[in-house]
């Protein structure tokens, strides 16, 4: 069956990790890298990497990760540097850089998403394409509303980013339209987990992230709005793409993870092989 036509996105998943710091997940589960520890049978980043390869609006694929990590002799890695689809690029020390260099060649609009985002899906990728191109979107950011994260595993997300109008979850995949709206990847030089870390809002924006910070532990404001000031620092559209699916939210960083990523796995396995046989009783 031949794929339909893409729309052009290009995606880059970063599956590097930091030089002469060893990670604990991957340390805990046997392997030199965070990005091949086994994740329901496979390897961790092949779960994106199927879900990028299989979305029609996806053409090139680039997977950015450290040297001399043995990514490149998976079968299913393999078959796609063959095809002409994807490209492995080495990674650089710091997490902008590795998305510098690794989109340095590539045409936009670019999606940059994340080895542990096992349950990306199709359908997500196509969702944050469709609400990035619908909102006229420099920068589009993949969210997803608590109740659909809690809906997809009770255990889900600890962690929330509140609102006026509700709370969500990032979903690490992030939608770029041109070169020039990079900007913001600044912000995520010394890591992205504002939750966990919210200093870091403060170091990246300056007085203006003390007040988003404020805006932001006293659920000040809705959604939109928050865009929109962001929006006006950076001088670049910033949009929200929600998305329905909240199991995209749940990535793998340790053991708890680990084990609410692989139940929702088992019973999407379990949902598709029951499909066929509902479909043969029809």
């Amino acid at each position: 069956m031949s794929r339909a036509p893409s729309r052009g996105l290009t995606v880059l998943i970063l599956a590097g990790q930091r030089e002469g710091r060893p990670d604990a997940f991957a340390n805990a589960m046997g392997v030199a890298f965070k990005a091949l520890a086994p994740v329901a049978g496979q390897a961790m980043a092949l779960h994106p990497l199927a879900a990028v390869a299989a979305c029609p609006a996806v053409g090139s694929i680039v997977i950015s990760i450290n040297a001399g990590s043995g990514l490149e002799d998976l079968p299913e890695v393999a078959a796609l540097r063959a095809s002409g689809r994807l490209k492995v690029v080495a990674s650089r020390p710091n997490l902008v850089d590795s998305v510098l260099e690794a989109v340095a060649n590539v045409s936009f609009p670019v999606l940059i998403t994340t080895a542990d985002t096992v349950l990306l899906s199709p359908e997500a990728i196509s969702e944050i394409d469709d609400a990035a191109r619908a909102g006229g979107a420099d920068v589009a950011v993949a969210l997803a509303r608590r109740e659909d994260v809690l809906a997809a595993h009770p255990e889900g997300q600890k962690r929330f980013y509140r609102f006026a109008d509700g709370a969500y979850s990032n979903c690490n995949s992030y939608w770029i339209r041109a070169r020039s709206a990079l900007a913001p990847a600044e912000l995520f030089r010394s890591g992205g987990q504002f939750v966990k870390h919210p200093a870091r809002v403060v170091g990246a924006l300056g007085i203006a992230g003390l007040f988003e910070l404020v805006r932001f532990r006293f659920g000040l404001g809705t959604l939109e709005q928050g865009c929109r000031r962001l929006s006006k620092r950076f001088e670049l559209k910033i949009v929200p793409a929600v998305l329905s699916d909240g199991a995209v939210a749940i990535d793998v960083d340790h053991e708890r993870s680990l084990k609410v990523a692989e139940a929702v796995i088992a019973a999407r396995r379990e949902a598709n092989a029951a499909t066929p046989a509902r479909l043969a009783a029809c």
